[in-house]
């Protein structure tokens, strides 16, 4: 079912205060570029707590309960999780878990976003719970140690919209098959790998590639155009209320944080803003804002739901800064007031729904 929260379409940034140490992040002022990534790596390997594999289960359902959708304590699957309707099955967490399977639904386990043939099952990336998330094992096989990409004609599409399937992504030079996740999620599933690559960077030269990791440019991290694809992902699907409490979770649990889901901007700080087109058709969802562009301070906003059920909105810009929040923005009438927003341009997203709008 739908988010009674609001998130954004490009830039990227919390829509509640993540609970960041004071401190964590010294050393990271007046730097960008590799240089950033390096020192935020330096950061979240220091006083990092290893786990084993196994001790996911007991933290995932402080992790990965579902307190955003069905809001009903069941895992949150993010191969299954429908946003905008019932979804087509649930796991109690320590239930069904895999196991053998036939058919979506039959269990759950473990999806390495960051596939661990390509680290030889070696720990801590193992156990790493920032990339590691619960999912149905079905479709995690058909995932399977893919790269993530853009399929336009699946040869398999999972019961949430997950797709299997031919590269289409631009500018790949992998045609093989790759896996693409619901709009949903892919935000999610890129700050997970951007993570991945930062935190195990001087590892990186030791591990396979499996035409994702950048194991002869470690400071990129990612082959070029999964990169591009990622970025563009984190660009169109900002940080949720779930990452952020995933995020928080985790760091209680191993002591290390996802700096891109803290501080989503520094994405763009390190790598640039992906060269790959927005597809506006795919990410603006029954949302509109008028007039655009916009002129003045005042906008109009109408959708095709019921905007009155949702708490807040938030406007970014495009490097992932959180420009302005309005709490109840559509108790008393569809009018927004922007804050002087400089010429630009903006996402506005209020629970599923987004678009985007010019100041000019």
């Amino acid at each position: 079912m739908k988010k009674s929260i609001l998130i954004l379409f490009v830039g990227i940034f919390g829509i509640a205060n993540a609970q960041i140490p004071t401190g964590y992040y010294d050393g990271t002022s007046g730097i960008t570029g590799y240089t950033l990534k390096t020192k935020l790596g330096q950061i979240i390997t220091a006083g990092y707590s290893q786990h084993t594999y196994d001790e996911l289960d007991g933290e995932y359902p402080k992790s990965d309960a579902d307190k955003y959708y069905e809001n009903d304590n069941t895992i949150l699957d993010i191969y299954s999780e429908n946003p905008i309707g019932p979804d087509p099955y649930n796991y109690t967490f320590g239930v069904k878990k895999c196991g053998n399977y036939a058919v979506e639904g039959d269990c759950y386990n473990k999806e390495h976003t960051v596939p661990q043939s390509l680290f030889n099952q070696k720990l801590p990336m193992r156990s790493d719970i920032h990339h590691v998330l619960p999912t149905d094992g079905k479709v995690n096989g058909y995932r399977s140690n893919y790269p993530f990409g853009k399929v336009t004609n699946p040869s398999i599409t999972s019961k949430n919209g997950s797709k299997l399937g031919p590269n289409a992504t631009p500018g790949a030079t992998y045609f093989g098959s790759v896996f693409e996740p619901i709009n949903e999620f892919k935000g999610d599933i890129a700050r997970c790998l951007l993570y991945f690559v930062t935190r195990y960077q001087t590892q990186l030269s030791s591990f396979s590639s499996g035409n994702i990791l950048n194991t002869s440019n470690v400071s990129q991290g990612l082959v070029t155009w999964e990169l591009n694809l990622l970025l563009l992902w984190h660009q169109q699907d900002p940080v949720s209320q779930k990452e952020i409490d995933r995020n928080n979770a985790a760091y209680s649990y191993q002591k290390n944080r996802n700096p891109y889901i803290d501080h989503p901007e520094w994405v763009t700080e390190v790598w640039g803003i992906s060269p790959l087109a927005v597809d506006d058709a795919v990410f603006s969802k029954n949302l509109n804002i008028a007039p655009n562009p916009v002129r003045g301070n005042i906008i109009n906003v109408t959708g095709d739901k019921d905007l009155k059920k949702f708490n807040k909105a938030f406007i970014y810009n495009m490097v992932g800064q959180n420009v302005q929040t309005i709490e109840n923005p559509f108790q008393n009438g569809n009018t927004i007031q922007l804050n002087n927003l400089p010429k630009g341009v903006y996402i506005l997203k209020t629970g599923e729904l987004n678009t985007k709008f010019v100041v000019e």
